[in-house]
């Protein structure tokens, strides 16, 4: 009803607009044309969102802001990565788990610093208060504690929710899939962190994304950097989440924040400034351990001596030529512990993350891309859930799932190589009329074999029709049935890109089928 009275108000309103505004002008002196105009603008809009003159609701068609429909191509691709990143899991010996998509609210409380804000909140109907997971790694932590399990190396891959400003051409959604790997347990220090860091290393290359380089620090070491250089207790947290910003803005601007927003001296900033100038490795270390304000905490040295042990271990891994230790990384998250590490492409030709160029060593002129892979260790975080307080250590990390497929579609549509979107080895065609029952028999033997196989769902398609949608579709097989073959007890295969045909004996088919379908891929 509603409806009709501002349909039947919209009606004729753009004709009515000049007499109502002479008439405005005179009889209410305080209104003007313009405001006439935006009021006549939005009852136009209401007319448009609520349907024409007929009233037929008009939908809008589009996804939520920050979310995306993927096509079969993009699917095809996305697939392909996930079974890159699972089959490197696997073979680090990681089983997998599965968790709610949304947790109690107090449980992801507190746990994401200033990115708290970032939380999706469900409405409160009457029951538990209700959050989406913001990640992978707060639930993990959860399950832990809750199951009393003290010792799991999992994998968990999964969308997450964040209720942040989407750059979606960069890879960044507020739903999004994450690839986590995490160690649980106590084990000697730096192993299970060195064996993410050659996981990082191995998904990367093989991807073959280009050229990248895996920042590490350690969050020790960054807390002891903030005591010697005057930063307040109470401050150590907001200062890490505005150091973390150093890849997306430059110093000034950083410091600016520091200082006129944290209220920060400029003096303590100015020497935090010198510190996260520093990069390097091994070397680095060990140079940090003899530095006049850092070997002062003990908090920074317990940190430098990790890094020394932890590149002792890479170097072992054989991965020391892509890390390097960054005393600019933060990364923001209140529950790291220890050591933290973060995974930057870079590549010429595709968009950078900011326009403001990341850190990086002198003289490097590529282009970053931004993160696509980070983690670290949080060895307190089961703790906070569990009701005596028992730690058990956890190191991990997740793979930036979203921004890797950005930049292989990107490639994809840059390559002329064309993407198969089905897996289907063979399609069963015939080359007469009145032989869809024989091509239902045949197709039906190939599924009961396990062959993937299609049949058109038209009783009489044309032979010309059938090859051409295995052209277009990438299927390498046909299995052509006529009446002299049926005859025969033979299948004419045909290979679709070479046109040659061969008759196989029909007993013999499955098999000839699986051979050149093998040698293929």
């Amino acid at each position: 009803m509603v409806g009709m009275i501002c349909l039947r108000a919209c009606s004729g309103l753009v004709g009515f607009r000049t007499a109502l505004s002479l008439r405005s002008l005179h009889s209410f002196p305080g209104i003007t044309v313009a405001q006439i105009d935006e009021e006549v603008a939005k009852l136009l809009e209401l007319k448009a969102r609520l349907g024409g003159d007929d009233g037929k609701h008009q939908f809008v068609l589009k996804t939520a802001k920050g979310t995306r429909d993927y096509n079969p191509k993009q699917m095809a691709i996305r697939e392909k990565v996930f079974n890159t990143i699972i089959s490197c899991f696997k073979r680090h010996g990681a089983e997998t788990i599965d968790t709610p998509v949304f947790e109690l609210k107090e449980t992801l409380t507190g746990k994401y610093g200033e990115d708290s804000k970032l939380i999706y909140d469900l409405k409160d109907q009457g029951g538990e208060l209700l959050s989406l997971r913001y990640d992978l790694t707060v639930p993990f932590a959860r399950y832990l504690a809750m199951n009393k399990i003290t010792n799991i190396k999992r994998y968990h891959i999964a969308k997450v929710y964040r209720r942040d400003n989407p750059a979606m051409t960069r890879g960044r959604y507020r739903e999004f899939y994450q690839c986590d790997f995490d160690i649980a347990g106590q084990y000697d220090a730096m192993i299970p962190d060195a064996e993410c860091l050659k996981i990082v290393y191995e998904i990367l290359s093989q991807l073959d994304l280009g050229d990248f380089r895996i920042k590490v620090n350690d969050r020790r070491i960054l807390d002891g950097m903030f005591a010697v250089c005057g930063v307040p207790d109470d401050k150590f947290r907001t200062i890490c989440s505005t150091v973390d910003k150093l890849d997306k803005m430059p110093w000034e601007d950083v410091k600016k924040e520091m200082v006129n927003e944290k209220g920060l001296s400029e003096e303590a900033a100015d020497q935090i400034g010198e510190y996260v100038s520093m990069q390097g490795g091994m070397d680095l270390a060990e140079r940090l351990l003899q530095d006049q304000k850092m070997s002062q905490s003990k908090q920074a040295c317990a940190g430098l001596s990790d890094i020394k042990l932890l590149f002792s271990y890479l170097q072992l891994f054989q991965v020391t030529d892509k890390v390097v230790f960054d005393l600019s990384l933060a990364r923001g998250l209140d529950y790291y512990t220890g050591i933290i590490y973060e995974a930057v492409l870079s590549q010429a030709g595709v968009a950078p993350v900011s326009t403001e160029a990341q850190n990086g060593p002198p003289g490097e002129e590529s282009v970053s891309v931004g993160s696509v892979a980070g983690g670290g260790r949080y060895d307190g975080l089961v703790g906070m859930f569990d009701p005596k307080g028992r730690k058990v250590p956890c190191v991990g990390v997740s793979i930036g799932i979203e921004r890797i497929f950005s930049i292989m579609e990107q490639k994809a549509e840059a390559s002329a190589e064309k993407v198969r979107t089905t897996e289907v080895q063979v399609m069963v065609a015939s080359a007469q009329k009145n032989l869809l029952e024989e091509r239902l028999k045949l197709v039906t033997e190939l599924w009961n074999a396990g062959i993937k196989a299609e049949v058109m769902y038209k009783k009489n398609p044309k032979l010309l029709s059938q090859l051409q949608h295995c052209e277009e579709s990438g299927i390498p097989l046909v299995a052509i049935l006529g009446e002299q073959e049926l005859k025969d007890g033979v299948v004419k295969l045909r290979v679709v890109a070479t046109r040659e045909e061969v008759d196989i004996c029909r007993a013999d088919l499955i098999e000839e089928v699986r051979r050149r379908t093998s040698d293929a891929s």
